[in-house]
């Protein structure tokens, strides 16, 4: 099964994993968090995800979840991937679409899994006026008494 490593900023990563675990009903297995917190060196930060790459490999790949395309996190993840063969990284990955990859991770590659996520997410996200123009009868907001 492919590991996840979820990364990023201000409890991303520990967030996510809590909201992945409330919508399934358990802890995903095989998922790890890597925080980058204010004052953590880059150099902490890659030897943090580097163990976390070790921790969630079970010999069939890993994807890496980030928040921020470019961002310290992204690079890092980015670094390891140059390094390890069945590696990939993700950015801008929706719950929704996390919510839905993650029982799949038994039968992706993690480059099926990169290129599905954002698939997913693509067509996850929208917003009400989209809603609306989609299903004009819905009241999508008034509650009625």
């Amino acid at each position: 099964m492919l590991g996840i490593v979820l990364t990023g900023h201000g409890g991303f990563a520990s967030g996510t994993l809590k909201a992945l675990a409330h919508l399934s009903g358990r802890k995903p297995e095989q998922c790890v968090v890597v925080e980058y917190d204010e004052g953590l060196s880059t150099n902490m930060l890659s030897r943090m995800m580097c163990d976390a790459l070790h921790n969630a490999d079970s010999g069939e790949g890993v994807v890496f979840i980030a928040d921020v395309l470019g961002a310290p996190p992204f690079r890092t993840a980015a670094l390891m991937c140059h390094k390890h063969p069945q590696c990939e990284v993700v950015s801008g990955v929706s719950l929704e679409a996390l919510a839905k990859l993650l029982p799949l991770r038994a039968t992706l590659s993690a480059a099926t899994f990169r290129d599905t996520a954002l698939a997913y997410t693509q067509d996850s996200v929208s917003s009400l006026w989209h809603e609306q123009q989609k299903q004009p009868g819905i009241d999508w907001g008034n509650e009625t008494a």
